[in-house]
């Protein structure tokens, strides 16, 4: 692993947040770091490719990525939001009942965060 990857993933497996590429180049700059943009999106194609990292992808929103521990989504269908959960992990279950041997699974729940619903009971 490069050192450019490795400073990428120790930024991704140090945050709670479900960064963009342009917020993890902020942080390598912010801490004096001398890396490109184009730099970083190489990075973060090569950790994903090979697994160290997972990239969330939205529909209207730039991709996040993540570290790689299992946990699910609760997504804000207004404003983005991205928040992490612990359901119980539905491997077993999925391959039980699909009779398949799954491998993981993703699972992204949309919903309302507190800010958005009640600015639309505000209405």
């Amino acid at each position: 692993m490069t050192k450019n990857c490795k400073e990428v993933l120790g930024i991704i497996n140090s945050s709670n947040d479900h960064m963009t590429a342009e917020g993890i180049f902020q942080k390598v700059t912010a801490s004096g770091g001398k890396m490109s943009l184009a730099t970083v999106y190489n990075s973060l194609n090569s950790l994903y490719e090979t697994g160290a990292i997972r990239k969330l992808s939205f529909q209207n929103q730039n991709d996040r990525y993540d570290k790689v521990i299992p946990h699910d989504h609760l997504i804000c269908k207004k404003c983005g939001k991205i928040a992490d959960f612990n359901f119980k992990n539905l491997v077993s279950d999925l391959s039980r009942k699909t009779g398949v041997s799954v491998l993981n699974y993703d699972l992204n729940v949309y919903y309302l965060c507190e800010n958005c619903a009640e600015k639309e009971t505000d209405k």
